[in-house]
């Protein structure tokens, strides 16, 4: 979790500490030292992420100046891209996260959930699955990740019938997702108001950058739209196939991703292949992308 970036710049830990203290919680010491299932425990996720991300992101601003057009993130991300754009600062972000991460889990209250990964049909086809199968039990699409992978969300009734569907009408995998709530979905709605709540008592800056929302892939820049937006994206679709086409039609050539896993990457890479994405997750790939930067 971008530790490796922490030991060239141990500085970039502080943010971190200041958190853990003013909240009474220990994520810098489970980062380090785990458990794992505790760092997978959403609340401890979230701020992780975000914090991993902020950091890989600071340490290229040290070696090569780094502006962006636009700024995006996938769900959490969103957050973490108001980080880079100045609409948050790390402190607050971290904090609204980690509340974030408890609201997700808190807010169903008792409905038996599920999100499963649909690869290989179509999104709107997949639309129309979730509406079938919501006659069983409430489903959603989540997320739409790429032309090739779609996830769903509801009710463990509705999300069962809707994999049923799809693997009838030839979707290559319906995947169960191992996850803590049913994320993205109106079964969550109180995560939404709890969530507007916590973001009245934080300041959101006025940004010349802006960001790709979401829940409408479109650009903001208005620090009312942009909680308005963050709010509603608790229990909305994260549009991401539209908003990566949104940046690409805007004129975005080069794609900078920071964080773990490099999971956008690969998205990005399905929606158009034709694009330059540079992941930074570790000390070799900040290198490898100021090489790359250094050449533009």
């Amino acid at each position: 979790m971008g530790l490796d970036l922490t030991e060239r710049s141990p500085e970039l830990l502080q943010p971190l500490s200041d958190f853990d203290r003013e909240n009474n919680l220990n994520l810098t010491s489970i980062i380090k030292e785990g458990p794992e299932e505790k760092l997978k425990d959403t609340k401890y996720t979230q701020p992780a992420i975000l914090f991993h991300s902020i950091i890989a992101l600071q340490s290229l601003q040290k070696l090569i100046p780094v502006k962006p057009d636009f700024v995006a993130g996938h769900s959490l991300g969103e957050i973490t891209s108001l980080v880079a754009n100045g609409v948050l600062n790390l402190k607050d972000a971290l904090y609204l996260v980690h509340r974030r991460g408890e609201f997700m889990i808190k807010a169903n209250e008792g409905t038996p959930f599920a999100m499963a990964a649909i690869i290989g049909l179509p999104a709107a086809e997949i639309k129309d699955i979730c509406q079938e199968a919501s006659e069983t039990g409430l489903v959603i699409v989540a997320n739409y990740n790429s032309p090739e992978q779609t996830v769903i969300s509801g009710t463990e009734e509705g999300v069962n019938r809707a994999c049923e569907l799809a693997k009838e009408r030839g979707a290559k995998r319906a995947l169960l997702l191992p996850v803590g709530g049913p994320f993205h979905s109106p079964l969550i709605a109180r995560a939404e108001k709890w969530l507007a709540e916590e973001m009245d008592k934080i300041e959101f800056r006025q940004s010349s950058i802006p960001v790709i929302s979401n829940v409408d892939a479109q650009p903001h820049t208005d620090p009312s739209e942009i909680k308005s937006n963050l709010a509603q994206q608790v229990t909305s679709s994260v549009l991401w196939v539209d908003s990566v086409k949104r940046m690409i039609a805007m004129g975005t050539r080069l794609f900078l991703e920071f964080g773990p896993k490099k999971v956008l990457a690969g998205m990005i890479k399905k929606i158009d292949r034709n694009i330059e994405i540079l992941s930074i997750d570790t000390i070799q790939d900040l290198e490898l992308a100021k090489e790359k930067l250094d050449r533009l």
